[in-house]
């Protein structure tokens, strides 16, 4: 599922605070970015907003920060408390550009893949930012994989629908009915024994060529080696 996320700039007019006021909380610890892009800046989750709004109303009712800090750590804040645990280390998110470089495609590509429905960012900004956690990294990576072993971007649309779906029942299991759900793990089992069949085939594949290109470099160095002493024949012939 999508998460709401908000660049500094967004979240600074959505909460309708200034810059130098979110600074001093998030220096007491009031508020904390939830992640940050690659390029450092700073992002913020609608969780961090409902944070802003109970520290906004609490201020209103007379609190001062030192008191608000207090409070938060004695009992949390309503509601912002109990749906966002603050991580201990941030989250960093990939813009489609910086993800695009570390699996070594285009950003062309990530697009087109998103298109073909294949991958979807987990978070976008109002801006319009596509925000990835660093472990599209591997996932985009597994995606060309699938194109090495010979699959075609309809197919692992399909196979991508596949994991959806699986992650789906393994949150709920009452997510389809149960004659569905068996329908569905029964299809994924297969095309996991496709892929491994396919696998196989590929391996088997490889080494031949592996075993067919070692030899014939082989023959090549052998050939080329001789290349100077038949060079240096046919010159004593001439000279004789």
């Amino acid at each position: 599922m999508k998460k709401s996320i908000y660049m500094r700039d967004e979240f600074l007019a959505k909460v309708n605070v200034s810059k130098n006021t979110l600074e001093t909380w998030e220096g007491l610890k009031l508020i904390t970015p939830t992640g940050f892009a690659d390029d450092q800046t700073p992002c913020y989750s609608e969780e961090a907003f409902e944070r802003v709004n109970h520290i906004k109303k609490l201020l209103e009712l007379g609190y001062e920060l030192e008191e608000i800090q207090k409070i938060i750590k004695r009992v949390g804040l309503p509601k912002a408390a109990a749906v966002e645990t603050l991580p201990s280390s941030k989250d960093h998110y990939l813009t489609v550009g910086n993800l695009a470089e570390q699996v070594g495609v285009s950003p062309r590509t990530i697009k087109h893949w998103e298109d073909k429905g294949i991958i979807e960012p987990d978070m976008r900004s109002e801006g319009g930012f596509r925000l990835y956690p660093k472990v599209y990294v591997y996932l985009c990576q597994l995606i060309i994989d699938l194109q090495h072993f010979g699959y075609t971007l309809e197919q692992i649309k399909t196979i991508s629908d596949y994991f959806r779906e699986f992650l789906a029942i393994q949150e709920n299991l009452d997510a389809y009915s149960i004659s569905e759900t068996e329908r569905k793990l029964d299809v994924m089992l297969e095309e996991i024994d496709t892929l491994f069949d396919r696998m196989k085939r590929l391996k088997a594949g490889i080494q031949r060529w592996e075993d067919l290109l070692k030899k014939k470099k082989r023959e090549i160095v052998q050939l080329k080696n001789q290349t100077p002493k038949r060079s240096e024949a046919k010159k004593g012939k001439r000279d004789a």
